[in-house]
């Protein structure tokens, strides 16, 4: 269906908008090599993978940061509060030296620091890589649904690994 558009140049393509009766027409531009350019598939596209690699850069930006103000050593970061005032390490205890030696390339040193954050970061970069690849081929982003049960799993896990890392026979896990 070519016809000439309202400002005399140009042809027009029919497009059905949902929602509404009857045909919408927008122009068609013609590139000089070849096929009609999409110009709105190309803005689909960067809408759709904004999220994810918006978030890419945010935590690169805090692995980056981490990585070049050294937790180890003291004045950087702030102690942390459970520690300090009952001497007991929290889950996230050692977390900040992990993110350092995971920046450094250190996986031995990171799992040393803080196991369950090294876990935490894997999880992350694969529930990332589905995020981006699912963002990419245009399908809806379904992330992890978790019911009752995981949560109550999680919350399991992150207690065992509390109290391990806090007795003698988990000093393994203390940072």
């Amino acid at each position: 269906m070519a016809r000439s558009g309202p400002c005399g140049g140009g042809e027009l393509r029919p497009h059905a908008y949902r929602g509404t009766i009857g045909t919408v027409t927008e122009p068609v531009t013609h590139t000089p090599d070849g096929p009609p350019a999409a110009p709105a598939a190309r803005r689909g596209a960067v809408r759709r993978l904004a999220a994810p690699l918006g978030t890419l850069a945010a935590v690169l930006a805090a692995f980056a940061y981490v990585g070049a103000v050294d937790p180890n050593e003291a004045g950087h970061y702030p102690v942390c509060p459970l520690l300090r005032l009952t001497g007991i390490y929290c889950p996230a205890c050692g977390g900040l030296r992990s993110a350092h030696a995971v920046a450094h390339g250190d996986l031995a040193a990171a799992l040393g620091a803080n196991a369950l954050a090294v876990l935490g970061y894997a999880a992350f970069a694969v529930f990332w890589t589905v995020w981006l690849v699912r963002a990419g081929r245009g399908l809806p982003a379904s992330g992890p649904r978790p019911g009752a049960v995981h949560w109550w799993l999680i919350g399991g896990v992150v207690l065992l690994f509390t109290v391990l890392r806090n007795l003698p026979a988990g000093a393994a896990l203390a940072p």
